[in-house]
């Protein structure tokens, strides 16, 4: 995993949320994300938990599990992670093909932009934060942790 990437999962809890960084480096398929949330965080069932990833100045996802549910994904830009394993490993979570072919023009978020609706930052908030030109990866799952309320975590972990 490039030295450029940032990993760090979430678990809320009755007081707020809890931090801890994860390594996805040993990832070789998409259900290892889990075992490295699960294991980074110690979650024993039905906690809510969000994987925030972000690559540099490329991309960024965030996968949300929750006790038996099926996973769930949002991926900033599929474009961008084609050069990147990690990155195609979320491109196929997020159930869709690189388009090697693709020249890449303009920033396609693909996955499940509902992810997040229910804590506060609608699938329209989500893609707009996403396609704003300027903004970092970095700089978007600011905005979103500050308001899921756990911008401090973030920035402990960071």
């Amino acid at each position: 995993m490039a030295s450029n990437t940032f990993s760090a999962a979430f678990v809320r809890t009755s007081d707020g949320w809890s931090g801890a960084e994860v390594d996805l480096g040993g990832a070789e398929i998409v259900d290892d994300f889990g075992d490295a949330v699960m294991e980074a965080l110690g979650l024993t069932g039905d906690e809510l938990a969000l994987l925030c990833v972000e690559v540099e100045d490329e991309w960024f996802a965030i996968a949300r599990y929750r006790g038996e549910e099926e996973p769930r994904v949002f991926l900033s830009d599929v474009h961008a992670v084609l050069a990147d394993p990690l990155g195609e490993l979320f491109a196929e979570f997020a159930g869709v093909a690189p388009d090697k072919e693709s020249n890449g023009l303009g920033v396609r978020p693909a996955g499940d932009f509902e992810l997040l609706s229910d804590l506060g930052v609608s699938s329209e908030e989500l893609l707009e934060l996403s396609m704003e030109e300027g903004m970092l990866p970095a700089d978007i799952l600011s905005v979103i942790a500050e308001r899921l309320s756990f911008a401090d975590e973030l920035d402990r972990l960071r």
